[in-house]
């Protein structure tokens, strides 16, 4: 076990929780992409990628339950990086097809990873505000594969989801874009300049 670095771990995921939290209490949270936020993320990515170069994906055995959980938070929120994010989706995917690591983690990668790239998802895990205004997954392939694969890895049904994440945006009082199609381009123009698409 790598305790240092399992320490090292939680307090990067510790730190992006604690900005997060500061920027629902000031209502900026549904503002588009924070730029501190942004840094903040950036940061822990490369911090993280310096550790996964020394001892392979953080995952269980290595770094424990807590920090792996953690180290994953990191590479979710690494959405400004495409490289790292697909080069961890392949290692955890590995420590997946070990017993080492949560498939439902590997689910939620995927997903994301499909979503920066215009691709369908293949288990619905990634919300965004739809043009009515309400929280809604982003596409996905079909709704009975979809719940097909929820449930293999002990998710709940997509439309029981779709509730959770309502409910949700409603209690951290986020708030759904003034302008659909303004917030529409400047994401496609995001994900230009970042590398997910050409």
């Amino acid at each position: 076990m790598y305790q240092d670095i399992a320490q090292k771990i939680i307090e990067l995921k510790n730190a992006d929780f604690e900005l997060r939290e500061k920027l629902i209490q000031n209502g900026k949270l549904s503002e588009g992409y924070n730029p501190e936020m942004e840094k903040l993320h950036n940061k822990n990515a490369k911090e993280l990628e310096v550790i996964i170069s020394q001892i392979g994906y953080p995952s269980i055995d290595k770094v424990g339950e807590e920090a792996s959980q953690s180290a994953w938070i990191i590479i979710q929120h690494a959405i400004a990086q495409p490289d790292f994010m697909r080069k961890c989706a392949k290692e955890l995917e590995k420590a997946v097809n070990e017993n080492k690591a949560d498939p439902i983690n590997l689910a939620y990668l995927t997903d994301r990873i499909a979503v920066f790239e215009g691709k369908p998802q293949l288990y619905g895990t990634q919300f965004d505000w739809d043009e009515n205004g309400e929280m809604s997954p982003n596409s996905f392939d079909d709704l009975t594969k979809v719940n097909e694969r929820r449930k293999q890895i002990g998710f709940n049904t997509l439309e029981e989801q779709i509730k959770i994440m309502r409910k949700r945006v409603k209690d951290e009082n986020q708030l759904r874009p003034i302008d659909f199609e303004k917030r529409k381009l400047e994401m496609e123009e995001w994900r230009k300049k970042t590398g997910w698409i050409k």
